[in-house]
């Protein structure tokens, strides 16, 4: 029988920060997560610099000592409510893990947390054809969002910089 349990990632132990290294590469090489992986420069300076970000918060679930997926979630804030919100930037279970609500029970993890804090809402983003987490998210009570039904979805839009 599995025992899963989620665990905010310390970014000082060293352990747990590889592993959210691995767990991170994983996604990134995934096709939801890009179909590319992530250079290794990135990889050795993310860890410092997740650490020196106090609005960053990771998670991994994980099955005794296997961990089995992760997320990285992003404090912002609601000028509409005045209050904190989380975002659940990056969130993956690892492929030979999928179907077996582990993505719930990190959400479930996540949620937890982010009452915890005084959060006021979680929000995410989704490719619109990744029909097995759009199911997982709508279990777990997340819907598009809307602020008028009659103009439609918001959509999460990106310009590059670089």
């Amino acid at each position: 029988m599995s025992t899963y349990i989620v665990k905010k990632v310390d970014y000082c132990s060293a352990e747990q920060v590889a592993t959210l290294m691995d767990l991170l590469q994983m996604y990134a090489i995934d096709p939801m997560g890009g179909a590319e992986a992530i250079e290794n420069e990135v990889l050795e300076k993310l860890p410092q610099k997740l650490k020196s970000k106090p609005f960053m918060h990771s998670f991994i679930v994980y099955d005794e000592d296997e961990a089995l997926g992760f997320a990285n979630c992003i404090e912002s804030f609601s000028t509409f409510s005045a209050s904190s919100i989380l975002n659940v930037h990056d969130f993956a279970v690892n492929t030979q893990h999928r179907g077996k609500g582990i993505g719930l029970m990190l959400m479930a993890g996540i949620e937890s947390f982010a009452r915890e804090h005084g959060y006021k809402k979680l929000t995410l983003e989704v490719l619109s054809g990744n029909t097995p987490a759009i199911k997982a998210y709508k279990k777990a009570g997340f819907s598009p969002y809307q602020l008028n039904p009659e103009l439609g979805d918001a959509q999460f839009w990106q310009k590059s910089l670089s």
